[in-house]
């Protein structure tokens, strides 16, 4: 029997692994929980200068969500030419707007996309990490995407789940396509 403590507790949701699909899964719980009228914060770690179509499609949505891209893009590829200290501020600035907002008491639902990739990096440390999951009020649901979730991380969430990539279109030179993959 589940105690009526319980059913109020929020939920800590982790999609890793290496397949496709982290960041439109993390997606698919925000349109859910705007349904039913949730407000909703994002935090976008690493991605931040291309113009993905997750940017206006989340505006258009409507005033219960609030988008926050603090990443200065891909670390060390696609044409990356920035130093590395700049992409570790960038990253820093979001843990620190991360932390006011998930102490703000003003959303049901928080998302933390990329961060495991953030934390892979050397952008991020555990240890802050594991001041955001502190921070955390008891009823506040949050999900955190990204390859290669540390261990720990795992062994704290409520609910994981890990893409497995089968197959893709890039396997066969095919390059990322508008509205289905950015």
């Amino acid at each position: 029997m589940i105690k009526k403590a319980e059913k109020k507790k929020g939920f800590l949701i982790v999609y890793t692994g290496d397949g496709k699909g982290k960041t439109t899964a993390a997606l698919g719980v925000c349109v859910r929980a705007v349904g039913h009228d949730w407000r909703v914060c994002i935090i976008q770690f690493v991605k931040g200068t291309w113009k993905y179509g997750e940017l206006e499609g989340l505006k258009r949505l409507g005033k219960l969500i609030e988008l926050h891209v603090v990443g200065e893009g891909c670390v060390g590829i696609l044409n990356d030419r920035k130093d590395f200290e700049e992409h570790r501020q960038a990253a820093k600035e979001g843990v620190k707007l991360a932390l006011e907002k998930i102490r703000s008491d003003s959303y049901e639902l928080v998302i933390l996309d990329e961060l495991n990739v953030a934390v892979d990096l050397g952008l991020v440390t555990d240890e802050e990490v594991e001041e955001l999951l502190e921070a955390r009020a008891n009823k506040l649901h949050m999900v955190i995407t990204g390859r290669n979730a540390r261990d720990w991380l795992i062994e704290k969430a409520d609910l994981v789940t890990e893409m497995k990539e089968v197959k893709h279109p890039f396997q066969k030179g095919i390059k990322a396509r508008k509205g289905i993959d950015w």
